[in-house]
């Protein structure tokens, strides 16, 4: 299975990420050929104030079409004939929003989507703050959908530091993980390829993250995304990765592997609860 990871450098205006989205897409597909294409976290507003977020989100009633976003991966998959992972968008639900990704089939239907569970409320080393339970609710599922004849594990971002949600997962059935992410540049720097690889070898799935980089404005000032999207096998190993620049990072995901690596290494027959 082919597998495109796009990393996109986001601000808050919707309309200008689309646009930036579609032109990423369409290098992915001329470029590489892939069958699964995956987008980062919030792609689509990423910064601006509590105004902004709420007006640049999408209702999402399940069973209808969305908003300008929804369209536009529907439509992008269907067009393409790809698996189109829409990374993350705001989802708003009256004064609420969530941080959702959706799955869109070769025949631009959705497929899945996932409200991320774990939300970023921290301080950074440098007393940098975070809360992003201030804006956002909590999803409360994990979720495991089968597109292309793989099964996809969704995550977002924080949720990368739970291990006990990436084994839901593989024992619902996950061959690949997504992480879509837009990490914070000082943690993504010590941790987000550790975390990464790890979330892979102990779930034995291959992982794609596609993140944001770049700076975006938010009301506390500019912050700083890490980039640095990745696509990792069940053993650990980097197959493709960017740096801290927009772009694409491509890669053949041997699904053979999956078999092998789990049969010679059976940790989930193993595991045993302390």
């Amino acid at each position: 299975m082919k597998i495109a990871a796009v990393q996109l450098a986001p601000g808050a205006e919707k309309a200008a990420n689309i646009e930036a989205a579609r032109a990423a897409i369409a290098a992915a597909i001329a470029g590489h050929r892939p069958h699964l294409v995956s987008l980062p976290e919030m792609w689509t507003c990423l910064g601006g104030d509590r105004a902004t977020k709420l007006a640049e989100a999408e209702t999402l009633p399940p069973g209808e079409p969305g908003g300008a976003a929804w369209h536009f991966l529907s439509e992008t998959a269907r067009r393409h004939g790809i698996v189109l992972h829409g990374g993350s968008i705001g989802e708003r639900d009256g004064e609420r929003l969530f941080n959702t990704t959706l799955v869109f089939g070769p025949d631009g239907a959705e497929i899945a989507r996932y409200r991320k569970i774990h939300l970023f409320d921290v301080t950074t080393p440098s007393g940098e703050g975070y809360r992003e339970s201030a804006l956002f609710g909590a999803g409360r599922l994990p979720v495991v959908c089968e597109a292309g004849g793989v099964r996809l594990g969704l995550s977002i971002c924080y949720d990368v530091r739970f291990p006990e949600l990436f084994l839901a997962l593989r024992r619902a059935g996950a061959e690949l993980i997504l992480i879509p992410a837009a990490f914070t540049a000082e943690t993504g720097r010590d941790h987000w390829e550790t975390l990464v690889r790890a979330r892979a070898i102990e779930t034995q799935c291959w992982v794609v993250a596609a993140a944001t980089c770049g700076t975006h404005q938010d009301p506390k000032g500019p912050r700083r995304t890490w980039g640095h999207s990745l696509i990792v096998d069940p053993w650990g190993q980097v197959h493709a990765s960017l740096g801290d620049a927009p772009g694409i990072a491509a890669a053949e995901a041997d699904l053979g592997m999956l078999a092998r690596i789990r049969g010679a290494m059976p940790v989930i027959e193993h595991r045993v609860l302390c």
